[in-house]
């Protein structure tokens, strides 16, 4: 049987290529790539005659059955991505997958990667380490994945395009907080920029010079303190004192400061929930009095 070989290739400098990855480019039987007009550049560069066929998002499940035939067949198949290391955030997770559940061996060829060149050079927190890769486009899903890294001491690695990455940088301020943040841009390319400064600074800087080109952002994780602080304050606890705190005639701004010092939490975040919980409470019914 053949394998399949998962290749990184650059992110944007050629000279990035590991030798290992041109040797099995040259002798894979099939090249498959997301795009192959950027793969024909790389290619062509170190004289490699493949001619890649395509797998992208929307014929990959249509590339399995042949894959799986290639392979049965003895075939050695190499998967690229446009740069970097496939399946990162690109596709190959069904071929791979499928691959592996038809017993046939499957083998990293590893390179360049814009996670870990990004991660590298932001100068924060690289023991452990959250990839979210692209947030969800719709706000609501957004908002809950964001609001889940409260208090976690987990540096964050993620994937934005230019034209919204200074909303995102904007909405990890609103729902996870203040953080030190980096943006690593149009690494290993003649352009290549890294700007280092906290999550609102660097919102700041984006909204008034938008950037172009592939964006990275890494957003350090939570202090130790804050940590400490948030890690009591479960959904139900911060309802309550909210709640309380509201029972006793005290404003919801009022409210939503003092337990944004607290639990760690953005004050918006709180004063959202704080009015929800004020409507809810003007909605339930009076308890019966009693007849005299």
């Amino acid at each position: 049987m053949g394998t399949l070989h998962i290749v990184a290739t650059p992110i944007g400098n050629l000279e990035d290529v590991t030798l290992r990855a041109l040797r099995v480019l040259r002798e894979a039987d099939w090249v498959l790539a997301e795009d192959t007009r950027r793969t024909r550049v790389l290619l062509d560069h170190f004289e490699i005659s493949q001619r890649p066929t395509s797998l992208h998002a929307h014929n990959e499940a249509g590339r399995v059955a042949q894959v799986l035939e290639a392979l049965e067949a003895g075939r050695d198949v190499a998967l690229v991505s446009d740069a970097g290391t496939p399946l990162v955030s690109d596709p190959g997770e069904r071929v791979v997958s499928a691959a592996l559940e038809a017993g046939h061996r499957v083998e990293a060829v590893p390179g360049a990667s814009a996670l870990l060149g990004a991660l590298t050079v932001s100068g924060l927190g690289t023991e452990r380490v959250l990839f979210l890769g692209f947030l969800p486009r719709k706000a609501g899903a957004r908002r809950r994945l964001l609001e889940a890294q409260v208090g976690r001491p987990e540096t964050i690695v993620l994937f934005e395009s230019p034209r919204r990455v200074a909303a995102t940088l904007e909405e990890i301020g609103q729902w996870v907080g203040e953080r030190r943040a980096c943006l690593a841009r149009e690494l290993t390319k003649r352009h290549e920029e890294v700007l280092r400064a906290p999550v609102s600074e660097l919102a700041g800087r984006l909204r008034a010079e938008p950037p172009r080109g592939e964006c990275t952002l890494v957003i350090g994780g939570a202090s130790e303190v804050e940590a400490q602080r948030t890690s009591r304050w479960t959904d139900e606890a911060v309802d309550r004192a909210l709640a309380e705190g509201l029972a006793s005639g005290r404003s919801v701004k009022d409210v939503s400061a003092q337990f944004a010092g607290e639990t760690g939490r953005a004050r918006r975040v709180l004063y959202a929930r704080a009015l929800e919980l004020r409507e809810a409470a003007a909605q339930e019914p009076s308890p019966p009095q009693e007849e005299e």
